[in-house]
This record gives C-alpha cells, structure tokens and sequence, in this order.
C-alpha cells in the first residue's frame, strides 16, 4: 500500500507504555479467551467478565519505541485518515454527518467504556467510547499465527474495526443485539454485525483502489488475512473439528465474500447483513 508521506490522522490516542493491570484468565475461560484473539472484532467485556481473574499491578515505565514500531504506528495512523476520508464522504452521501473514531495504541494492557483487556484479546472496537483499540504486536501475529503478512492485512484489520464503528453511528449495532437471544441465536447474530464489518472493510479498499493506493498483491492480502480468521478455518486449526453453531464472526469463505462484495459495490448499500436471507 502506499502509504509514505500521506496525511496521518490526529485521532490517535497513544497509551503505551502506562503500564496497568495483568489479567490472568484460568480454565475454560481462557480458551474463551484465546478463540476470540484469533476470531477478531470481538467485544472483550463479553469475554472478560465471564474469566475467572486475578490481577497484577505493573508500574508504569518509558516506552521505547523500536524503529519498526514507530513505522507501523504511522502506517496506522495513516490508514485511519484513509478511513476518515473515506466514511465521511459516504455518510455526506447519505445525508449524514460522520463522527471520527479515536484509535488507541497500547502494549500490555488497556482500559476502555467496554472492560480491562489484555493484548491477548487482540484489536477491538469498544462502543461505549468509541474507540479503536490495538496492540502493534498483532502486526506480527498476522504473520507469524495467521501466516497472513503484509501491511494491507493489517490495513485490513483496522478498516474491519472502524466497521464497527460505522455500524454504531449507524445505528445497525443495536440492530445486531443479542440480548434475550439462545446462545445459538446470539452466535449467529454476531456473525451477521461481524461479515457486515468485513463489508465495510471491502467499502474502504473500494476507495483506495480508486485513489491508487494500492500495490500488487495488496487485495490478496486482505483476503488471506479474512480467510485466516475464519471461524471454522480456526477451529480446524485449534480442536480439528468444526460447530458450525458455535461460530460468531462467520466462515472463511464468508468473510472472503463480504469483503469482495464491499470491494466491488464500494457503497454503504449492499451491506445488509443483518437480513439478508444468504450469508
């Protein structure tokens, strides 16, 4: 992606280094805890309010940032501007006014509206204030975990974020409520708010395609790094076998088709996953 030089965004809230809270989750709720890492997009309270925990204080110390880090951090800050150019033109479409995120950066810990979360919960989207949050070590995750590399996986992952966050001013978020819902209605109602995020992702690559923003290779990318956090890809990959009632954030194979779907249509229309008949 092209990316150098290019307007970054000043909504970037940079907490590394403060130090806070361990938590340490232990018997099934750690399991919990690790499938939500891999399946992203997830709203850590769900998960840490039902662990088992306790805590550790870590004293806060300086942050030194590494070079890579430092590039990766202005990769993210200029990817969010992408996504702020790109949400407000869409919502000024629509006849709306398009209210920017703020995106958290953090290493060990961090406390959001939405709980206490460990970078093990992996980038989240917290509605309750409207931020972003993301460890850059999951940079590496991608590539080593996922064995889904590049900067416009990571883009990726940043896009299906602000998704969320889309899906909030929208008012689709409260659509997707899962309250007074079986388990099994709620999970498959997360997959439906989750391939919608993935749209939305595919709406913002619709438009740096047609700024010239991407390079070779940059599309495919996206779609290992959707393909990768798949739920039955990663179920496979953690117990061997697949519940298909179990999943929260959709197939492989869905998550590949709603990006493109979002890709190609490059609008807000098209997206309606909650009640649409074929995911």
């Amino acid at each position: 992606m092209k990316w150098q030089g290019r307007r970054q965004s000043t909504n970037v809230e940079d907490r590394r280094g403060m130090g806070g809270k361990t938590l340490v989750g232990g018997g099934i709720g750690g399991i919990v805890l690790v499938l939500v890492v891999m399946l992203l997009g997830g709203n850590p309270s769900d998960v840490l309010n039902s662990l088992s925990t306790t805590s550790t204080d870590n004293s806060s110390v300086p942050y030194e940032e590494s070079d890579q880090e430092k590039e990766l951090a202005s990769f993210v800050s200029v990817v969010l501007a992408d996504t702020e150019d790109v949400w407000k033109k869409e919502f000024e479409e629509e006849g709306k006014e398009y209210k920017n995120p703020k995106l958290v950066l953090y290493n060990g810990t961090v406390q959001s509206a939405c709980g206490t979360a460990g970078s093990s919960v992996g980038p989240f989207y917290c509605p309750g204030d409207q931020k972003l949050y993301i460890d850059l070590s999951f940079y590496q995750e991608l590539k080593n975990e996922f064995h889904a590399p590049g900067d416009f996986a990571m883009a990726y992952v940043i896009a299906h974020e602000v998704g969320h966050h889309v899906q909030n001013l929208l008012g689709t978020m409260d659509q997707g409520s899962r309250q007074n819902l079986s388990k099994t209605q709620a999970n498959a109602q997360s997959v439906r708010v989750e391939l919608q995020a993935d749209y939305y992702a595919g709406v913002w690559a619709h438009e740096a395609q047609g700024m010239d923003l991407l390079e070779k290779g940059d599309v495919e990318e996206a779609i290992r790094a959707a393909s990768a956090v798949g739920d039955d890809t990663l179920q496979k990959k953690a117990q061997g076998y697949v519940v298909p009632e179990s999943f929260t954030h959709g197939t492989s194979e869905q998550r590949m088709r709603w990006f493109n779907k979002g890709l190609k249509n490059g609008t807000i229309e098209g997206g309606d996953t909650l009640h649409a008949k074929n995911l």
